[in-house]
């Protein structure tokens, strides 16, 4: 695992933004797991920029989504599938042909997390995945306690991410109870996997993830089996890592030809 300690976020953005457009650069059909909420949003204002100035080349791109509420008609703004559309995929000219996700209002529920699972394998596997992380340490909607083989299926959404996800909605009483989300097990089968997290409330759950122990009450720390994980924190986020002097050097030694 890589830890990238930086100013702010617009400078996690802008750096994970770069190894966005590098890798379509290199592979321009690429499959791209977005995540949704306030953190990420500054790769994808400093990814639109890059293509509206020519900088990069986004017109093949993939987009596939991480997780979608149950019940949210597609057409509700807030509903994952109009959060991404509005905030990724039509920013970067992309048509709504080059997205894909989970179908949150399906009959069977099951068979729609089975499908989803298995269309993201057809479609080749996502290269790179964007993450954020909950105040209680998950990932997508894996909350505590759930299987690090996990595969994308119905969680039912603790009250304090219920709360935190309030300010989207008009009140707490609109949030849906359950989601579809990505399982730990098929996140782990992205390529890379970039973890972006701001902000002194994300601190405690930064350090387990990655100074703690692997373990399911802080599904998060699953990165730390991964190949190719990257965590990209800001300095309040980075204050309660005991490593960070150690991660700042690292990241100041590191050769430009490595790439994030």
């Amino acid at each position: 695992m890589e830890v990238v300690i930086v100013p702010d976020s617009a400078s996690g953005g802008e750096l994970i933004a770069e190894a966005m457009a590098d890798l379509l650069r290199r592979k321009p059909d690429a499959l791209l797991g977005v995540a949704t909420g306030s953190t990420p949003l500054p790769i994808y204002e400093a990814l639109a920029a890059k293509v509206r100035t020519g900088e990069t080349d986004a017109s093949r791109a993939r987009i596939c989504q991480l997780d979608e509420y149950v019940g949210l008609p597609s057409g509700h703004p807030e509903s994952y599938r109009s959060v991404v559309l509005r905030e990724v995929v039509e920013p970067l000219g992309l048509t709504p042909e080059s997205f894909m996700g989970p179908d949150g209002t399906a009959q069977d529920m099951a068979r729609a997390c089975a499908d989803y699972d298995r269309a993201l394998t057809e479609a080749g596997g996502v290269d790179l995945q964007l993450l954020g992380i909950g105040t209680d340490g998950h990932i997508g909607f894996n909350e505590p306690c759930s299987s690090l083989a996990s595969r994308t299926r119905i969680k039912t959404l603790t009250e304090q991410t219920r709360k935190d996800n309030a300010r989207f909605f008009d009140g707490l009483d609109e949030v849906p109870h359950h989601v579809i989300t990505q399982g730990i097990g098929t996140i782990l089968e992205a390529r890379h996997l970039v973890l972006l997290a701001t902000g002194e409330a994300k601190a405690d759950a930064v350090a387990l993830c990655v100074e703690g122990p692997l373990s399911a009450m802080v599904p998060a720390s699953a990165l730390q089996l991964h190949p190719h994980a990257t965590v990209v924190v800001d300095a309040a986020a980075a204050s309660r890592l005991k490593l960070a002097d150690y991660f700042r050097a690292t990241y100041a030694a590191k050769p430009a030809w490595q790439g994030l």
